[in-house]
């Protein structure tokens, strides 16, 4: 079943972008690749240096609160790994399981390790939802249809109930118990959510700064307070899990809301795809940390 359902999410992913292509050309695609200079390359390697290790202390602090042990620069060796493989495998998270995996079998709680980077990942996560639902609702202009906020916000009120549920069943569930535990201390304890909670706007930010210079680089005049709601959009849309190293929804999403807006749904794709392709320049020192990882982390073993 897992597979069949793995194979479902890579075939949607590419539904979505064979669809695009097809209703607005493939040269949206080339013209995206033409659009890029060294110094769009430059600047994602730049915003990708401050998102990664924004990122990685966030898993520092989640982490340390659950009782694992993690320096920032092992985090983001890691975590820039992490990144370039999971924008170069399919599924699109096996970078995340592995920094997850080895890091807690290199602490000794396997469980734990993985909860840590479930839980940092979900706290990216629920900053991007946030603001996406308050784009919904700030900007009715885009034109959307307002079945969309009620389906998310229906979705977050599911979620909550569930949290809730899953409270009172823990009682009687050891490994339940054991995950809300490290709820608590790892994302809402007072002295873990606000810092957890500013690293993951500030990382946002980062994204949303990458997207601005993909519409520039994409040939987009708009105002930069135009722009910054349809990135939001465009952003929360790669939370789905039916992407292929991030691409798919993005691009999809991207389409509908520069087209609503008024500035075109080739733009929006060509936008989508120059930061698709900056995203993962971003993330190519995950490439050389996959070779130099042991000895640079030799070093850091023994310097601290």
């Amino acid at each position: 079943m897992k597979k069949v359902w793995a194979w479902a999410r890579l075939l949607a992913g590419a539904g979505i972008l064979v669809a695009l292509f097809l209703q607005l050309g493939t040269q949206t695609f080339v013209d995206g690749l033409r659009a890029i200079t060294v110094g769009e390359v430059l600047a994602a390697l730049g915003i990708g240096l401050a998102t990664t290790v924004l990122s990685a202390w966030r898993w520092c602090l989640v982490a340390r609160r659950l009782g694992l042990r993690l320096s920032l620069p092992r985090a983001v060796l890691d975590y820039y790994r992490a990144l370039f493989l999971n924008a170069v495998l399919p599924a699109g998270v096996l970078g995340d399981v592995q920094r997850a995996v080895e890091h807690g079998q290199q602490e000794g709680d396997l469980g734990r390790g993985v909860r840590a980077v479930v839980l940092e990942r979900i706290a990216g996560q629920a900053v991007i939802i946030v603001a996406g639902v308050a784009v919904l609702l700030a900007v009715p202009s885009l034109g959307l249809p307002r079945d969309i906020i009620l389906i998310v916000l229906g979705a977050l009120a599911v979620i909550a109930a569930a949290f809730v549920a899953g409270k009172r069943w823990a009682r009687n569930n050891t490994g339940l118990s054991r995950t809300i535990a490290d709820i608590r201390a790892g994302l809402l304890a007072r002295n873990a959510w606000p810092g957890i909670t500013l690293l993951s706007a500030a990382a946002l930010a980062g994204h949303i700064c990458l997207f601005v210079v993909a519409a520039q680089a994409a040939g987009s005049t708009a105002p930069i307070a135009q722009l910054v709601p349809l990135m939001v959009l465009s952003l929360l849309a790669m939370g789905l899990p039916v992407n292929i190293g991030g691409w798919g929804p993005r691009e999809g999403v991207a389409a509908v809301v520069f087209g609503a807006a008024g500035l075109g749904a080739a733009q929006g794709l060509t936008t989508a795809v120059v930061y698709g392709v900056l995203a993962l320049v971003a993330s190519l020192p995950g490439a050389g940390v996959l070779i130099l990882r042991a000895p640079v982390l030799r070093r850091l073993d023994k310097a601290l």
